[in-house]
């Protein structure tokens, strides 16, 4: 069968590689062309153009690109057609992606199927009409998408797990590493003998600020002030996108104490004492290694951002963990609570033991409603099974 995969960013190309090889399980046909990065390339197929052409965040870099969007948009649209697959397979990514399935819906007979679906329940909630007329399946990997979906929106979907739980817990299982608990935590400063010396090594506060130069820009200069007031005790460790350059964090992390680690995300966080994140799938995968964090990110015109954020949006909290736990397990500091001051406060609080051990109950909870194991293989084979094939 031939797969057409779109993946705009790094965490959709994390996820869409690994949808692609649980389908190589099971069709041994499976033929792949896609937008996507170096993982979804690792994973085979044929490679249009890299996601690095088309992630930008925020009004002004996507007004200032448009042009080249809207070009991006059109080559990808001319290109399912003439290469006609079996099947689109839209990840995340829903300025970009919903476009593409209004296309495919309205000029060809090939079925969309949207892996992780947008977040439509936080704002933009008018775009369900889109998706009920444009997307023939869609996979969620976040339980409470549900009920938002079938309960308030009567537009079935299928929940296959959550990718990121099965990621850590893989991570876990091959590198010995375990999740840290209340006594591990306590005994967070360790010794190492080097030279013939015992030396005294720091417990880690990791720095996770977001995979796109835009967020990095507004949130790692504060971050990095905020824990500094600790690193006399602590040492403090940038865990760096991939898609960035180290060029790029030079300039915000010259003259500091903080080193910058490339492609070593889950190992910093499985041995990391406490962390500071920007929002995202960072959150989850932070409290699923039982790290206690603080969740920033800072908007422009914070007041205004922080008003409408209570009018605007329809949800609560803008961290996953707090919206799967579906109560505040973390502190999310966001817009007019994004301070220095306030940064500064919860980390503190954070590092001492009774908030560190109610947090990291809270994570329990998050773990438990996660439920169901390999989401790529559940998704995968729901889609072979829908689109009319037998497994190989």
């Amino acid at each position: 069968m031939r797969y057409y995969l779109i993946a705009g960013e790094a965490s959709g190309d994390l996820h869409a590689s690994r949808l692609m090889m649980a389908l190589k399980e099971q069709d041994a046909a499976a033929e792949f062309r896609f937008y996507g990065g170096d993982l979804m390339q690792s994973a085979g197929g044929v490679r249009v153009k890299h996601y690095r052409e088309l992630a930008y965040m925020g009004f002004v870099p996507v007004l200032l690109h448009l042009p080249t969007i809207l070009r991006n948009m059109k080559q990808a649209k001319r290109d399912i057609v003439a290469w006609q697959p079996d099947v689109v397979i839209l990840v995340d990514y829903p300025g970009f992606n919903l476009d593409i399935a209004k296309y495919v819906k309205k000029h060809t007979n090939i079925p969309v199927y949207y892996y992780i679906s947008p977040k439509i329940w936080a704002w933009k909630e008018y775009r369900i009409k889109n998706i009920k007329r444009d997307v023939d399946e869609l996979f969620s990997i976040l339980p409470f998408e549900v009920e938002f979906f079938e309960g308030k929106h009567h537009y079935p979907i299928h929940y296959v797990g959550n990718p990121t739980a099965d990621e850590v817990k893989e991570f876990l299982v091959e590198s010995g590493a375990r999740p840290k608990d209340a006594c591990y935590q306590r005994d967070a400063r360790k010794r190492k003998v080097e030279g013939g010396k015992r030396k005294e090594i720091k417990p880690i506060i990791a720095l996770l600020a977001g995979s796109r130069k835009q967020e990095i820009k507004d949130n790692l200069p504060t971050m990095i002030q905020a824990a500094k007031k600790f690193e006399q005790d602590y040492e403090l460790v940038l865990a760096g996108a991939p898609s960035i350059d180290d060029a790029y964090y030079n300039q915000f992390i010259a003259g500091t104490n903080v080193r910058l680690v490339k492609n070593q995300t889950y190992q910093l966080l499985s041995e990391a004492h406490a962390a500071l994140v920007t929002s995202g799938t960072a959150t989850l995968e932070t409290a699923l290694f039982r790290v206690p964090q603080v969740v920033c990110y800072e908007t422009p015109l914070p007041r205004l951002i922080g008003w409408l954020r209570k009018k605007v949006l329809k949800v609560k909290y803008i961290s996953l963990v707090n919206l799967i736990a579906d109560r505040e397990v973390v502190r999310e500091l966001v817009a007019d609570t994004f301070t220095l001051d306030n940064i500064s406060h919860e980390l503190e609080v954070i590092l001492s033991d009774p908030q560190r051990e109610q947090m990291l109950k809270g994570y329990e909870d998050v773990w438990a409603r996660l439920g169901k194991e390999n989401a790529p293989r559940n998704a995968a084979r729901i889609m072979i099974e829908l689109l009319g094939k037998t497994s190989v």
